[in-house]
């Protein structure tokens, strides 16, 4: 059995991915989030999940930020984001966040089965479009469009830190979501906010904010 997660906060499009989904064949057996909350319950659960579907614009703990924390626990899961936000800059931080693919919700069903039987075979997948969009938005800013972990050289982890930081997730909080103590988790923001040159959280957001690609 092939078990798929599908963390989606409108009950409609959760309900119509299901039915696509269906295509992928007779022994997927599919489990609904409707947040990030639920998703990690059932991560947590001891289901092997083999790929994750994942929307951005979820309640609480976005879509990203869950995606930072589930490439730290969960590595071996391939999470494939879909989303209305289609822009290049947002593609290109989900890739770099570890995304193994990212199909815009305009796709057909057809489209994202097909994205998806590539990804559960070990492809990272991304439509030529957004490629397309990602090259052009490169070459028109020049390299001033970087994010912040690539201009400030930040860490996989420092960057996974700073993003929930951003979503207002206390040391402890960030720490259980990461897996990691409490200790690590203030080692990691020592360094974020030396490298940003900061000296506290709202600081910290002031530098993130002047930046359009935000991590």
């Amino acid at each position: 059995m092939t078990h798929v997660l599908v963390v989606e906060d409108h009950a409609l499009v959760r309900e119509g991915l299901v039915q696509t989904l269906h295509k992928l064949g007779s022994e997927i057996v599919l489990h609904e989030a409707a947040d990030a909350e639920s998703a990690l319950l059932i991560l947590e659960s001891g289901i092997s999940i083999d790929l994750a579907l994942l929307d951005l614009m979820l309640p609480g703990m976005n879509g990203m930020s869950l995606l930072g924390v589930m490439r730290k626990r969960y590595p071996d899961v391939p999470v494939v984001v879909l989303s209305a936000l289609d822009d290049a800059d947002i593609v290109a931080r989900a890739m770099r966040q570890g995304a193994s693919g990212f199909m815009p919700k305009s796709s057909s069903g057809e489209m994202l089965v097909d994205a998806l039987r590539r990804v559960m075979d070990g492809e990272v997948y991304l439509p030529e479009m957004l490629r397309l969009k990602i090259g052009q938005r490169r070459r028109e800013d020049g390299g001033r469009g970087r994010s912040l972990a690539d201009r400030f050289d930040l860490s996989a982890a420092q960057s996974r830190v700073l993003e929930l930081l951003m979503q207002g997730k206390s040391n402890r909080e960030i720490g259980d979501l990461l897996g990691l103590t409490e200790g690590t988790v203030k080692v990691h923001v020592s360094k974020v906010f030396k490298i940003l040159n900061v000296s506290s959280r709202a600081q910290a957001l002031l530098a993130v904010s002047r930046h359009r690609v935000k991590l």
